[in-house]
Order: C-alpha cells, then structure tokens, then sequence
C-alpha cells in the first residue's frame, strides 16, 4: 500500500461511485482520483462517458476502472461485483473496498393522482432496492475503517408534492444511514449521507431557460448561487479523507443554505 500524504490523502484506497458517468458522480469521481484513490466508475447505460471519464482521470494521472449494471436489478449488481473482485484481486490482490459512494438515482416526477404503478416499481427499484444491494454487497467488501457515503436530496427534508415519491426514496435512504452507522460502527466505517440543494446538472436542465425561477432559488440560498457539482464532491472527499473519522450517522446539507 502507498502511503498517504497530504495532497494525496486516499492513496492506496479502493473507491466505488456509482452514477459516475456525469454530473454530481463524475465530479466525485475525479476528486476521489485527484485524492489518491483507484476508483470504480460505475454507470448503467452512458458508457461512452464513463470510458471518458476514465480516459480523463488516466490523463491527470489517476487510476479508474469502468464498471457496469442496472441498479433496478439484483442479479446484475451480483455480476458487477464478481466481475470487480475479479479486477481488483489482478491489480491490487485483494478485493477490499475502502469506500462506497451511492450516488446513483432515478428521477421521478410526478403528483399522487398522476403516479403509476411502474413508475412507483421503477423509482422504488432503483433508488432503494439498487442503493441497499449495492451497500450490502460493497459492505461485505469493505475493509475496517471504511466510509460510506449516500447522496440524498434537501428536498427529503421538505414537502415537495411535484416530486412525492423520488424526495420519499432520498427519505428512507436517509434513514438507511442512521441504521448502518449503527451496524457498522464495530468495525470503524462511518456511513453518512450528503443531502444537495439545487445543483446545477443535467437533472436540473429544464430550470436552464427560466432566470426568473433561478433567480429566486439563488435568493433563498444563503450564500447567493446554485451548486456545481465539485461543491458537492468536496463535501464527499472530506467526509471520506482522514478528517472525516468522527462524523457518523449524520445527514448533512450541502446546499450553500438554500432555504434556511
């Protein structure tokens, strides 16, 4: 193993984002490389930009590997992780975890009269399923003194009716953490989650054309801008650094105090 050193205070850990080919997770993916860690870019369907990412990080001289499933389906989770034992036990001789970023989500839009069946199995299946399955199988991976991080919403702390049963999956991921802190705090992995505000990313995109809307999430923000998704994956990298090895079971915002 390499040893840390302070610009580089993940060398020789093992990391795992998933939902890495853009937005939010490319932007923890490269900060997690730029900190020392080989990371595992996980994605579902954008593979040209995973292997993009990848290339990117090579080119700074950091270490990615892509990694493939759908999150909505058991089975293949099982698969991807047999395949990255597999990677991990040829390139660095064992298959251990050191930690685990559940960044990857499925959008929801939608009022309690208009929601339907599959989008309730849809959301549902990603978003809690896909998240436990991956946690429970990198979980068993991780080495002592691992971190886990999960990327929620602000908004599962709020009434958001427009978006009633995706804010409702970021609340009972939230709740996930308390219980994994829990569970896991024996063998010294912390499991915290990061709740965003308004980011701006491909999810946001259609908020892009209307300033007057923007203007005013940018006024209900104490530090007066919307979030770029490196605000967001700094908040992540101090929580899985050296630094971060008291903060457990917490929900923390990182959203430049958007409605305070």
């Amino acid at each position: 193993m390499t040893s840390t050193t302070p610009s580089r205070p993940l060398a020789g850990k093992v990391a795992l984002v998933t939902g890495a080919s853009r937005g939010i997770g490319a932007a923890i993916a490269r900060r997690l490389a730029g900190d020392g860690a080989r990371v595992l870019v996980h994605y579902a369907t954008s593979r040209g930009r995973a292997e993009t990412l990848v290339a990117e990080i090579a080119a700074q001289g950091g270490n990615a590997i892509p990694v493939r499933c759908d999150l909505a389906d058991p089975h293949g989770i099982a698969a991807m992780f047999e395949g990255i034992d597999h990677l991990l036990a040829e390139r660095t001789g064992s298959n251990g975890l050191d930690i685990l970023v559940n960044n990857a989500a499925v959008p929801g839009l939608g009022l309690l009269e208009t929601l339907q069946a599959d989008d309730v199995d849809r959301i549902v299946d990603a978003n809690i399923k896909g998240t436990f399955y991956i946690t429970q199988a990198g979980a068993a991976r991780m080495r002592d003194g691992g971190r886990i991080v999960t990327i929620t919403s602000l908004s599962a702390t709020r009434a958001n009716p427009a978006h009633l049963l995706y804010t409702a999956t970021k609340g009972a991921l939230n709740s996930l953490t308390l219980a994994l802190a829990q569970h896991l705090g024996p063998r010294g992995i912390t499991v915290n989650t990061i709740m965003p505000g308004l980011v701006e990313t491909d999810m946001s995109a259609p908020l892009a054309g209307n300033e007057g809307q923007l203007d005013a999430l940018r006024a209900l923000t104490a530090l007066g801008r919307l979030g770029q998704p490196e605000d967001i994956a700094d908040a992540v990298a101090l929580l899985v650094s050296p630094d971060g090895r008291w903060i457990t079971g917490q929900w923390i915002a990182a959203s430049g105090g958007l409605r305070l």
